[in-house]
């Protein structure tokens, strides 16, 4: 518990400072709904008409004039992308950055087992997804309440049920990648979030490339798909709890083989 404290109190500014971003992008983008609403009249017809593009963003699967489509393209994608980035930054320096500040040594001189402080980061870090999705779920709900929109909780829910999800599968993913690492480079995490962000889109636009959804996170996450069936889809949720799975168990095996130097 000592090293869980440790961990969130050391990553407590850019935890701020990202929930207050994403909640901030996605409290504009509810609130912009009722000025726009008006001039929506033909929007989803012309949405419609853009080929790849919508194909690409699921714009011709949901109503683009009514608030809960709106929310699930517009605040999906500040959601999806912002979440995805987030989890990635935080699980891909988690365990490298002993090695880069040179904390290794003192930490692992202490009476504690390797595996005991490589579960300890990654509770750590599961637990500051959750929380970032909590702070932002409760913003969002908070803001339609305000903006004078129903609140469709089985719908909004579910949507951000699925970006926690997402966010759970790339932490595994790049918690698996930090313990190769010795330097926590930022770029790979930001790689690996925005490589999956445009499989999906690639996955959208192309029936031949449809068995990229089986790789990417964002398919499960799509939101016009969820708004539209109202559920999840739980061979593809299957598979990304997999790859999460997985890449926390290469970390935590890497990494307490690891020559720390």
């Amino acid at each position: 518990m000592v090293l869980i404290k440790h961990e969130l109190r050391g990553q407590r500014v850019s935890f701020a400072v990202w929930t207050a971003a994403v909640a901030f992008l996605l409290a504009v983008c509810i609130f912009i709904f009722p000025q726009m609403q008006g001039g929506m009249d033909g929007m989803s017809e012309m949405f419609a008409s853009m080929g790849g593009f919508t194909e690409a963003f699921g714009m011709d699967r949901v109503d683009f004039g009514t608030f809960i489509g709106f929310y699930a393209v517009e605040c999906g994608n500040i959601l999806g992308l912002g979440g995805a980035l987030f989890a990635a930054l935080c699980a891909v320096g988690v365990l490298a950055k002993e090695e880069r500040e040179h904390t290794a040594e003192f930490l692992l001189a202490h009476p504690v087992s390797r595996g005991c402080v490589v579960a300890q980061k990654l509770a750590a870090l599961l637990l500051e997804v959750f929380l970032f999705n909590v702070c932002v779920y409760l913003t969002a709900v908070a803001c339609t309440a305000l903006a004078g929109e129903e609140v469709l909780w089985g719908e909004i829910t579910l949507l951000h049920v699925a970006y926690l999800l997402l966010q759970l599968e790339l932490a595994g993913i790049c918690f698996g990648i930090s313990a190769f690492l010795r330097r926590g480079t930022a770029g790979i995490g930001l790689g690996v979030a925005m490589l999956l962000y445009f499989l999906n889109l690639i996955a959208n636009m192309s029936k031949d490339a449809g068995f990229l959804k089986y790789i990417t996170p964002f398919a499960y996450a799509d939101g016009a798909g969820i708004v539209g069936s109202r559920s999840l889809d739980m061979g593809l949720v299957g598979c990304g709890m997999a790859y999460g799975l997985f890449g926390a168990a290469v970390g935590f095996f890497r990494y307490t083989r690891k020559d720390i130097v």
